[in-house]
């Protein structure tokens, strides 16, 4: 049941986008800020442990589920475990990512397990952005560590967005795929270091089933002395196709390892991996400074164009 408070929050949502907002759970310093439940979604709280249950109806089509996590308060540590049951024949968009603004000297973090167990002809969209900011002359750090596995059934689709451009100090993302027959998986990686922020990334997909398909597109930026390290893995158990593409643009004394690795298990399977690590060509600037950028400014427009 929605509070006056949540319904007016609700209702501003719906303001800002223009669009009702629809299923929706809003996390806000380790409590829920907002809930709502649908015809087709079912939002629930988890009795155990920290987290919720997600059930989406068999046959739901066009519809979308916000969860975000908000943490406001310096030196708050949680881990959360968030369940999604999506039915067969769905096709639906998901929302998440968390927003940590650290007013203090403390060490601010949220960690996540989401679990998805998707059945069959679906196309789920899912979405998980990181941010991170800090009140001025506060140092208070940062942390996030993601954990995402999901089990796709026969000839569903899904398509996850991860993106974390700068603010998070501290970040280690784990994310599992289960592939059955003829499903397929895209999983695009967007993530900017800076300062001394530190980011790591392992990724296993596992292509169980006939015509299995999977696809990873890694694109980071690591700036100043930031730290990242990708491990990305695809494993082909069946006649398949998968493809890992890693691009790094590195800058400063910034460290990258790119270390993607394909294993092949069947002799139908097709796997082919791509990494490469650079600094921004000269060219590339120069001809963006005679059209009156400064250096800056060119270099700024470099990096949105590649991550975007």
């Amino acid at each position: 049941m929605i509070t006056d408070i949540d319904a007016k929050l609700l209702e501003k949502i719906a303001d800002l986008t223009g669009k009702p907002v629809g299923a929706i759970n809003i996390r806000k310093d380790s409590g829920c800020e907002a809930r709502q439940s649908t015809e087709h979604i079912e939002i629930t709280g988890k009795t155990d442990k920290p987290g919720i249950d997600i059930r989406i109806k068999p046959g739901t089509r066009g519809e979308k589920c916000y969860i975000p996590v908000i943490i406001s308060k310096t030196g708050l540590t949680e881990m959360v475990y968030n369940d999604f049951f999506v039915g067969d024949d769905c096709d639906v968009e998901i929302v998440a990512g968390c927003g940590i603004h650290n007013s203090g000297c403390d060490e601010s973090r949220h960690d996540g397990v989401h679990t998805f167990y998707i059945g069959k002809n679906c196309r789920v969209k899912y979405a998980e952005k990181h941010y991170g900011e800090n009140d001025p002359d506060q140092t208070g750090k940062n942390v996030m560590n993601p954990q995402t596995v999901v089990y796709l059934g026969e000839g569903s689709t899904m398509e996850m967005e991860t993106v974390q451009i700068r603010g998070i100090d501290s970040t280690k993302r784990f994310t599992k795929f289960v592939c059955e027959a003829g499903s397929e998986v895209v999983v695009t990686e967007r993530l900017l270091t800076h300062g001394r922020q530190i980011a790591e990334s392992e990724m296993e997909i596992e292509l169980n089933g006939a015509d299995a398909k999977g696809r990873v597109i890694s694109r980071s930026v690591a700036q100043d002395e930031s730290e990242q390290v990708f491990y990305p893995r695809m494993v082909g158990n069946a006649q398949c196709f998968g493809h890992v593409q890693c691009d790094s643009i590195i800058m400063g004394n910034a460290k990258v390892k790119s270390i993607p690795a394909i294993a092949a298990n069947c002799t139908d399977a097709q796997l082919i991996h791509e990494a490469a690590i650079g600094k921004i060509a000269g060219d590339q600037l120069l001809k963006l400074e005679t059209l009156g950028l400064s250096p800056e400014e060119a270099e700024e427009t470099i990096l949105k164009g590649f991550l975007a």
